[in-house]
């Protein structure tokens, strides 16, 4: 099933029968884990004698889940991540179909860090005009999709990568990261910072999203992305950004 799309002065053709599903679920158990939070539970309702679950007797199941979004699964969040003010991704996220370019990157060793520098991704994006960057790490392997990130340390953005990307005009940035910020920055957070501008014209519309997997057989490239957010009103919720390929 093919549709034709004209995106700025650019008629493109995807393969809407054939997406590509970049996101890790909400899971219980084995989800992925960050930030020193427990698992995620979904368990029917008890009230009473009944038990929302068929097993147990009830016509329906009937659950309760408790997670938080920036730690179990893929999630797209707005400024209101670091401000006072309570933005929410379900008032600033309004364009949900963009372009996009597929990087992969291996992270270089910064002292007892591995980062990603401004120069591996200028190198990997050079001329390309692109609404959103989706970078996957390696190694990348099917771990990312159960990991325990706590305490770990993991692989992170220096803040030139998301200035740069604020100024190539990059509006939403995904990583298969658990934040582009170091784990224990002192409550820096110079990346999300300086990719939403806070300290001047702040980007409301501008996103991140983190925890995403891109499976191997995605290559780098370009693709249409379909960023596809909970309706919550809260600086973040769960995600499902999805590509396509673009047909030559």
């Amino acid at each position: 099933m093919k549709a034709t799309i004209q995106y700025n002065s650019r008629k493109l053709q995807i393969d809407l029968a054939k997406p590509l599903d970049i996101s890790i679920p909400i899971k219980a158990p084995n989800a992925v884990k960050a930030w020193y939070v427990q698992d995620p539970k979904i368990a029917p309702v008890v009230m009473d004698k009944w038990v929302g679950s068929v097993k147990e007797g009830a016509s329906v199941n009937f659950n309760t889940i408790t997670f938080n979004p920036h730690s179990h699964g893929t999630h797209t969040e707005c400024v209101g991540h670091i401000t006072e003010k309570n933005e929410s991704i379900n008032k600033s996220l309004k364009k949900f179909f963009v372009l996009a370019e597929v990087v992969t990157v291996a992270p270089e060793k910064k002292g007892s860090d591995f980062v990603i520098s401004k120069k591996q991704v200028q190198f990997a994006l050079g001329n390309k005009k692109r609404d959103a960057v989706i970078i996957r790490t390696i190694p990348n392997t099917t771990e990312k999709l159960s990991k325990e990130y706590s305490n770990t340390n993991p692989t992170y953005l220096l803040p030139e990568v998301a200035v740069y990307l604020r100024e190539k005009g990059i509006k939403h940035l995904l990583v298969d990261l658990p934040s582009v910020d170091k784990e224990k920055d002192n409550g820096k957070l110079m990346s999300h910072k300086v990719f939403w501008n806070v300290d001047g014209k702040i980007r409301k519309h501008a996103t991140i999203t983190e925890l995403v997997f891109v499976p191997n057989k995605v290559t780098d490239g370009e693709y249409f992305l379909d960023l596809q957010v909970a309706p919550i009103e809260n600086d973040a919720a769960p995600s499902r950004p999805v590509l396509y390929q673009i047909i030559d």
